[in-house]
């Protein structure tokens, strides 16, 4: 998602310092594009007035801000942060204390979407800020889609949230009827087309699937691991507001045994392996 949200950032007249997380060659073609390279994240911050983590979980956040070269250590007070990965509410509130601590803003700033339209910049970002913290990064924001502000420093990862706990559940909910379907022995086009007009059309169905179950192939997508991650999260959240989600429990248990068998890479729609195996089709 970095380098895609990397590309549009600049796209937009924006100058970006850039250092390497994972991906090395992922680096590379967006340095070929105008970025220029910093050795670590306080590097990228000594050049820098707003700063933008996009990474797998908490602990890499943590990482890249607090590590002894991580981006505080290069940040000046005023300083913008804006944090894009999908990660806990706890921790959010918790890195904008420490921030805000040193005299920095902080956001959190979630997205929905994919590469896709990382690519073409057009995601849904949720942001969690201050009414003059999100102001001053709106810009940025609509550099990469459509931000919405959705309320205090934490709440745009709830809102990210709530669109995994259902997006989890709609998947499993498309892959076990249409398998239902095709037991039964159902033509799945038909079936297809009439959901489409009826009450049970969703994204998902119409979009998603079509270009994984449907086209053969688990390649690509969102990985099923990171929508585990995000489940986790969820989960967390809730026992600490002690609010039961047994829907979403069972959904975190699906994606679960599927990267138990190896899927954790593949797109997350794979959970349809678990209805493909019990009905031997």
């Amino acid at each position: 998602m970095g380098e895609p949200m990397a590309l549009a950032l600049m796209r937009a007249g924006y100058e970006l310092a850039a250092c390497a997380h994972r991906s090395r060659t992922r680096l590379e073609r967006v340095l070929e594009a105008g970025a220029t390279e910093a050795a670590d994240p306080a590097g990228v911050a000594e050049r820098s007035d707003i700063i933008i983590t996009c990474v797998p979980d908490a602990p890499q956040v943590e990482e890249a801000l607090f590590a002894p070269r991580g981006a505080a250590a290069g940040a000046k007070p005023g300083t913008t942060f804006i944090d894009m990965s999908t990660i806990s509410p706890v921790a959010s509130r918790s890195f904008a204390d420490r921030l805000q601590a040193s005299g920095c803003r902080f956001v959190d700033a979630p997205v929905s979407g994919g590469p896709v339209r990382a690519a073409s910049g057009t995601l849904t970002i949720m942001a969690g800020a201050s009414a003059e913290d999100f102001a001053h990064v709106e810009p940025v924001l609509k550099a990469m889609g459509k931000p919405y502000h959705v309320g205090a420093v934490g709440l745009g990862e709830t809102v990210k949230l709530v669109n995994q706990l259902i997006i989890a559940s709609v998947m499993i909910a498309n892959t076990e009827a249409l398998t239902f379907a095709r037991k039964a022995g159902a033509d799945l086009d038909a079936v297809r087309s009439v959901l489409s007009t009826a009450t049970a059309s969703n994204y998902l169905l119409e979009q998603w699937l079509p270009k994984t179950w449907f086209a053969g192939t688990f390649e690509g997508g969102f990985a099923l691991d990171l929508l585990r991650k995000d489940l986790g999260a969820a989960l967390d959240a809730a026992r600490a507001m002690k609010m039961p989600m047994p829907a979403s429990a069972f959904a975190y248990q699906l994606y679960t045994l599927r990267s138990a068998e190896g899927d954790g890479a593949l797109d997350y729609s794979a959970v349809a392996k678990f209805y493909e195996h019990v009905t031997g089709n």
